[in-house]
């Protein structure tokens, strides 16, 4: 380091002093900073309290850990909804349904979506209440450990999916696990028992699609027909026949009878 008079000399007689500055590198300046700064940052972290519970097997779970486990399990929540619950065969249902009355976009996505995900906890709330008493209530008042939670969460499910699993997709999945013949949804596997569950939703909800289909699809032929005869084939059968469908949709009160038999489509 080298001091340095800031001018060459002031006069005296104005009564100012000779007046220095220290001049250094700057890295010299942040190394000194972070060097002075370590020990502080050193003692805040140590008063962490980074251990905060104690495992049945006695390990001791750190904030960092837990905080990774609670966000990976956010990311199976969406699988769980879709795979283990009713939302496939509804938005399915809904989707076909729109695509049948031939609007591109009407009602949105985040409407079908939305309208799928309440009518999925309406279905599933029988499920749900006792999923929350017998499973979830003992275990926020210390009754019973987590892994007894588990089993008990899981009953009320593995009940609703085997009421909606058909016996043929059963036994597909069965026979490619390489399990006992004679394994029943009660006490098949989870692995086997959610694609055959999935399975059967997927042959559920394109076989509504197709009842659902029949009536707008007569309103496209008799209206392509028509168009022809009148020889106007410049004009689109789609777009003459849409005032048709909404209307039928409308006078037929199709919402109510859509979700209706949706709704009273799942096994109880």
């Amino acid at each position: 380091m080298k001091l340095l008079p800031i001018h060459d000399t002031f006069k005296m007689s104005q009564g100012n002093c000779v007046k220095y500055k220290l001049q250094c590198p700057s890295w010299v300046v942040c190394l000194i900073g972070m060097l002075a700064g370590a020990p502080a940052f050193a003692q805040t972290a140590a008063q962490l309290p980074l251990l905060v519970g104690t495992g049945p097997s006695g390990v001791s779970f750190s904030v960092p850990i837990q905080t990774l486990l609670f966000f990976t399990a956010l990311s199976f929540l969406p699988a769980v909804m879709l795979m283990m619950t009713g939302f496939t065969r509804i938005v399915i249902v809904l989707s076909l349904m729109r695509q049948a009355l031939g609007t591109q976009s009407s009602p949105p996505n985040q409407v079908i979506v939305g309208l799928s995900l309440f009518l999925t906890f309406f279905v599933m709330g029988p499920t749900l209440d006792k999923v929350y008493a017998e499973a979830y209530l003992p275990y926020t008042k210390n009754v019973i450990a987590f892994e007894q939670a588990l089993d008990k969460a899981e009953d009320p499910i593995r009940q609703f999916m085997a009421k909606q699993t058909r016996q043929s997709d059963l036994s597909l999945f069965v026979k490619l696990a390489k399990l006992e013949p004679g394994v029943t949804a009660q006490t098949a596997p989870m692995r086997v028992l959610v694609p055959a569950f999935v399975t059967s939703e997927l042959k559920s909800a394109f076989q509504i699609g197709f009842m659902i289909f029949i009536p707008f699809l007569v309103i496209d032929i008799v209206v392509a027909s028509i168009l022809m005869s009148l020889g106007m084939m410049m004009l689109s059968p789609v777009l003459v026949a849409l005032p048709f469908k909404l209307m039928l949709f409308v006078l037929a009160d199709g919402w109510n009878l859509l979700i209706g038999s949706l709704a009273a489509s799942f096994a109880t």
